[in-house]
């Protein structure tokens, strides 16, 4: 009797396996998801206020640096590690409450969004870029038309969100890289003294700093960017859900790599521009300090590099925005049945009101932006430190979540109270008294006691609760 013939068919299974299941990317594909990641991060406010910095900080950057670089790049990169590593943002906010969940990531996605953000990308550029060429009265109408071609080119980069990495990653970002390198070198030759430190920057210039990393919104963005990222991962056939995990992270790390270098970089050429010329840093900006510098370096075509540079990079966070925002969407609403809006109709909500939005005026969107950061930034923070130390903290006394939020949330919330009816014309003395009694309130960190009374207070609820629990 003739035996069976034995096939041998597992090398051929575990080849195919192995082409379906890539398990890590390569060091060229993990490079393209890092320029991926640093595009999406990098805008108009990455551009503007790390010259703003140095123009102000002058001799004193260094200390003014270190606290900038920690909340605009330490927290956001923290963000991206925390956020993957607990499965998502709904999954960490969800430690506090499922409707704290929802409302947070709602106020962070239409602030990062359509309400801020994406809009100020176009408004931005369209200053840098269109209007120093355009006669005061032709100003709406120029906007107008370069919003609407600005917004089409950003919803064509963005229809599909998994095939970014192929467009920023590839091309747009390592451009951008270039450009800002050219501004670079074009300092270190012109050279110059460092002038004294002034404004906001007079006194306390690391806190300062501190602050104004908020302006970038990146620890807000970064919550959510590993949405987009992820995707892309996934792309690239690696599809155990712990290696693209571990993906995120590997891109987030190299982007605060490059974040610290360009970051860097802008610093010392805000401390050149300042000492070529000064700044009052009641009416000017970033923008002026960027404009001062190229000017002076470049002559008549310095004008228009700047543009180029600032056109680049607001179109590839504007393209990473619209894709983040109505992926959220998209898979938040859906219904249980798996039916809901498209992400094709969420990428036109979202791109067509940026787009009216836009044409309301850079100078009303910054004023309203302000406030409203003071009262997420602190928020995300916590949650981030409370993931970061979950294992320590949050795993063994999870009240911690719940305490420190509302304790934060109180102060936060009432500042951006006082804040916007500032904006608007009006004033709340009553509501200003009750915040200046909160330590450090002057230097906008009158969150920060709430906080460490709210850590305690969890802690002691938690093991009242346990106690009570084991009692027979």
């Amino acid at each position: 009797m003739d035996r069976p013939r034995r096939t041998n068919t597992a090398p051929e299974t575990d080849d195919r396996n192995k082409e379906a299941y890539r398990m890590h990317l390569t060091a060229r594909q993990r490079l393209v998801m890092t320029f991926t990641f640093f595009s999406m991060f990098f805008g108009a406010g990455n551009l503007i206020f790390p010259p703003f910095v140095g123009a102000q900080a002058g001799f004193a950057i260094m200390p003014a640096g270190v606290g900038f670089i920690v909340s605009a790049v330490g927290l956001p990169i923290l963000g991206v590690i925390a956020v993957t590593f607990a499965g998502g943002f709904d999954a960490l906010a969800s430690r506090v409450s499922p409707g704290f969940s929802l409302f947070l990531g709602l106020a962070i996605i239409l602030t990062i969004g359509p309400c801020f953000a994406i809009p100020r990308t176009a408004t931005t550029s369209f200053e840098m870029m269109v209007a120093p060429f355009t006669a005061d009265g032709a100003i709406p109408v120029a906007r107008l038309v370069y919003s609407a071609v600005f917004f089409a080119l950003a919803f064509l980069f963005a229809q599909h969100p998994e095939r970014l990495s192929k467009v920023l990653g590839r091309f747009m970002g390592p451009l951008l890289l270039a450009l800002i390198a050219v501004l670079f070198v074009a300092c270190l030759v012109h050279g110059g003294e460092a002038p004294r430190p002034s404004g906001d920057y007079a006194t306390n210039q690391m806190a300062r700093g501190f602050l104004d990393g908020y302006q970038t919104m990146d620890l807000l963005a970064a919550l959510y960017f590993g949405i987009v990222i992820s995707a892309n991962i996934r792309a690239q056939s690696v599809d155990d859900e712990n290696e693209v995990r571990r993906e995120t992270a590997f891109a987030g790390l190299g982007t605060g790599v490059l974040l610290v270098i360009i970051y860097g970089a802008l610093s010392y050429v805000g401390v050149v521009s300042g000492g070529i010329t000064a700044i009052d840093s009641t009416k000017d900006t970033g923008a002026t300090v960027l404009t001062n510098l190229t000017s002076s370096v470049f002559g008549a075509a310095g004008t228009a590099f700047l543009g180029v540079v600032f056109v680049i990079a607001c179109l590839n966070v504007c393209t990473g925005l619209i894709c983040t925002c109505a992926t959220y969407f998209h898979t938040r609403f859906r219904t249980v049945a798996g039916h809901g809006v498209s992400y094709r109709a969420w990428q036109v909500v979202f791109t067509v009101f940026s787009f009216v939005v836009s044409n309301a005026g850079l100078s009303a969107i910054i004023k309203v932006s302000v406030p409203v950061l003071s009262a997420l930034y602190p928020l995300a923070i916590v949650l981030v430190l409370l993931a970061l130390t979950h294992r320590i903290v949050g795993a063994r006394f999870p009240r911690v979540y719940q305490w420190t939020i509302l304790l934060v949330a109180i102060p936060s919330v009432a500042t951006c109270v006082a804040s916007l009816a500032v904006v608007f014309g009006s004033s709340l003395p009553w509501l200003d008294a009750a915040l200046a009694l909160l330590p450090l309130q002057e230097q906008q960190l009158g969150w920060l006691v709430p906080a460490a009374v709210g850590m305690i207070a969890g802690v002691v609820d938690s093991l009242v609760r346990r106690k009570t629990v084991d009692r027979p």
